[in-house]
């Protein structure tokens, strides 16, 4: 194995965002690292991890305990890999502030009020646990996304301040109780260019605030975003402009939905590590983030990961990369692939689409997202679904291809539904819409099938914990389509004599523009009216 360009190279995985990983994942995704050569996994967990006098602390979440934690560095250990804490101080943390105890701590939203010692108290009880828990003595303490700093209960308490200022502050006060447990600290670093008011390129900072970050805290530059070598070479530049050692976080593209990105990662992250390798940048990880559901498995990304691990030795050569992929793991690099359904392996960095989520939930009769409808991808989903049958077993990764495989078996028929039922509707076409109950009986059977295949795959690799929303989100689409279904069985054989939703005029949801077919998104799908979790 060639040796790496860089003094650490591993992964961040999510599990804050309802999926957490169970101790028996955690140790076979550390076999997996130690196999393809990677030697650093950072554990993200905003309260799923268990802090010492506070129960309320990741309470129902599936928070890692103590012994969990230490068996699992222990295990790190012996197969060369560190295992780096990742947490938050700052921001990232609605999930606790449900409870009274939390909540009065809050700024505003899920941001910690600066400057409260309470807040402090809770903070040096985290480091304490930490401190039990790991050997490694490098925590990333977050402090990413906290655009409401200052701006609530503290703008409240203590009028109008720069808010810089209030950063700074925190981070020092953070600092201090890290070095009392001898930790090292790495934080995201969009917030010092949020708050300048510059693009991460050309934001100008001041000497004084370069030299205001504690010695003892070294800054992360994220990005998941482009396919330019030059974007990353930018960046890395301007962000030395604060710290000279400065870590980079790359993005597999586990959070749009329930399947990877992985074509777009793989270019993404060739672009990035050659700008790291470029610009001498000695610790690089990539991020699995789970953001709304966490439905996407951290294995699915496999053929990314391996990539990504040979990039980091040097070998951008994509022949040489899928032979040895399929060689070590005995799938094709390509078979493996097809988890990412169509549409997802995306080319450019303007359109990440995640239409498996959306129109999984889109309303039959009042589908948000209808008008994005072009009419061939029912065929399309079908078509991999084919390819993909033959992945569902046979292979250590089978329960990860059957959610797809049934994914897409349920897509291939719902992805118009709402469309062809319109269409009828307004036709008046009543024969027609009696066809149409067949229909939805056979989308509402190939739900339960989907539905059984994500718990049976959650439950081999996630703690228990999380799958409530799933179960509410899937049981209420299920609920949805059978209520659509009776009042189109009612309305076809003459019990009712309107369907009120489908006389609604199909608009583009973007209000302007000429958008037709698939898009990433998460909000609103699920329903005009609201959103479910």
């Amino acid at each position: 194995m060639e040796k790496s360009y860089f003094d650490r190279f591993g992964v961040m995985i999510d599990n804050s965002r309802n999926a957490v990983m169970n101790v028996e994942s955690v140790k076979r995704y550390i076999d997996l690292l130690a196999k393809v050569g990677c030697d650093f996994l950072m554990l993200y967990t905003e309260d799923t991890y268990e802090v010492n006098g506070r129960p309320y602390f990741g309470r129902y979440r599936g928070r890692y305990t103590k012994e969990e934690l230490k068996l699992l560095d222990s295990y790190a250990r012996t197969k060369g890999v560190e295992l780096c804490p990742c947490i938050q101080t700052l921001a990232h943390l609605n999930c606790i502030m449900r409870w009274p105890e939390f909540g009065r701590l809050s700024d505003s939203g899920d941001t910690l009020c600066a400057g409260d010692e309470e807040v402090y108290r809770l903070i040096d009880d985290i480091f304490a646990t930490l401190n039990e828990c790991f050997t490694s003595k490098t925590v990333n303490i977050g402090m990413d996304e906290a655009e409401n700093i200052g701006l609530g209960r503290y703008l409240r308490e203590h009028g109008l301040e720069n808010r810089m200022d209030i950063l700074v502050r925190h981070l020092r006060r953070v600092a201090e109780i890290a070095a009392k447990y001898g930790f090292s600290l790495l934080m995201w670093g969009d917030m010092f260019y949020k708050l300048t008011g510059g693009p991460e390129d050309k934001a100008a900072f001041d000497k004084k605030l370069s030299e205001s970050i504690p010695e003892n805290v070294n800054l992360i530059y994220w990005d998941y975003y482009s396919l330019d070598k030059a974007h990353y070479d930018s960046r890395i530049k301007n962000y030395r402009k604060l710290r000279e050692d400065v870590w980079f976080a790359g993005g597999l593209w586990t959070w749009s939905g329930f399947t990877p990105h992985i074509s777009y990662a793989l270019k993404a992250t060739e672009a990035a590590v050659k700008a790291c390798i470029d610009h001498n940048v000695k610790n690089v990880f990539m991020t699995l983030w789970g953001d709304n559901g966490g439905e996407t498995s951290r294995f699915s990304v496999l053929p990314a990961l391996f990539a990504a691990a040979e990039f980091s030795r040097g070998n951008f050569d994509m022949g040489l990369i899928k032979e040895r992929f399929e060689k070590e793991f005995g799938i094709g690099f390509d078979d493996f692939c097809l988890v990412e359904l169509p549409d997802t392996p995306n080319t450019d960095n303007s359109s990440i689409n995640n239409p498996e989520k959306y129109m999984l939930y889109s309303d039959p009769f009042m589908g948000v997202l209808d008008s994005l409808v072009k009419g061939d991808e029912g065929a399309r989903y079908e078509a991999v679904a084919k390819k993909l049958e033959k992945m569902t077993s046979g292979n250590e990764y089978a329960p990860v291809f059957d959610v797809a495989y049934k994914l897409a078996n349920v897509i291939a028929l719902k992805y118009d539904l709402g469309v062809k039922t319109r269409a009828l509707y307004v036709s008046g076409d009543k024969e027609g819409l009696k066809k149409m109950v067949p229909v939805y009986d056979e989308v509402i059977a190939r739900i339960g099938l989907f539905y059984e295949a994500l718990k049976k795959w959650w439950m081999m690799e996630n703690k228990p914990h999380g799958f409530d929303v799933q179960d509410i989100r899937i049981g209420g689409l299920l609920m949805r389509v059978k209520h659509c279904r009776e009042r189109l069985a009612d309305y076809a054989a003459g019990k009712t004599d309107r369907i009120e939703e489908l006389e609604e005029p199909e608009l583009n949801p973007f209000c302007a523009g000429d958008v037709k077919g698939a898009v990433c998104y998460n909000s609103w799908s699920y329903s005009a009216s609201c959103n479910v979790l």
